[in-house]
């Protein structure tokens, strides 16, 4: 499987990178009490550090809508999912347990303050192009709502669009039977390619740690 940035993305946001973790022969469940501990003690710990500061300041957020703005999306309509969650835990709506890759996909996600999807590889058809949407991207989104992806920065397949550092799709969820999975991690665009990879090295050995499996990540620009 090749991943890509699509040249117009690179044209239109010079400086982005995504992180690639690539994981074969896990177990995904329920989540161990590490994790689900982990997960609701941070979010805690973000409601009272966001009590008088507005989530816009957080600086992979702000960096976030800033490449939002960059490719025609209104970052006020369609937030990055980070952003999304971090309203979530301002009005103390705390995330729930959903399965093990799911809930350290999101813990990573807020910890680090950038959007991060995770797809079962084997729902996926051909390569992958990260790459901003045209007319006729759409796809049922995790939400339960039809999303059109035009003017947004969306990864797709052979099939079509499938995810997007706004919301992902159905198709390509993760589920407790997945057993081959892709991750990939919005980075900061002011991180350093050298410390982007060390960053998703951690992620990958973390996420192995809960699910075994083998783990392969690189950095793409």
């Amino acid at each position: 499987m090749e991943i890509r940035i699509s040249p117009q993305l690179k044209e239109l946001v010079p400086n982005i990178k995504v992180g690639i973790i690539q994981y074969d022969h896990i177990e995904v469940g329920d989540s161990p009490q590490m994790i689900r501990g982990r997960l609701q003690t941070f979010q805690e710990s973000l409601f009272f550090d966001l009590e008088d500061k507005p989530v816009t300041n957080i600086e992979g957020i702000a960096e976030w809508r800033d490449v939002f703005k960059q490719v025609g999306t209104d970052p006020n309509r369609y937030r990055p999912s980070v952003e999304a969650m971090y309203r979530r835990v301002q009005k103390q709506n705390f995330l729930n347990s959903i399965h093990s890759a799911a809930d350290l996909n999101n813990f990573f996600s807020i910890q680090y303050e950038i959007p991060v999807g995770i797809y079962d590889t084997d729902k996926i058809n051909g390569d992958i192009e990260i790459r901003v949407g045209q007319p006729e991207d759409e796809y049922m989104g995790i939400n339960g709502r039809v999303l059109s992806m035009k003017d947004k920065i969306l990864s797709g397949d052979d099939i079509g669009a499938f995810g997007s550092p706004y919301v992902d799709s159905q198709r390509t969820a993760v589920t407790v039977e997945t057993k081959n999975a892709i991750q990939i991690v919005y980075l900061k665009p002011s991180l350093q390619f050298e410390s982007g990879e060390k960053l998703i090295t951690s992620l990958g050995a973390m996420f192995t740690q809960v699910h075994g499996g083998t783990v392969q990540a690189f950095v793409i620009e």
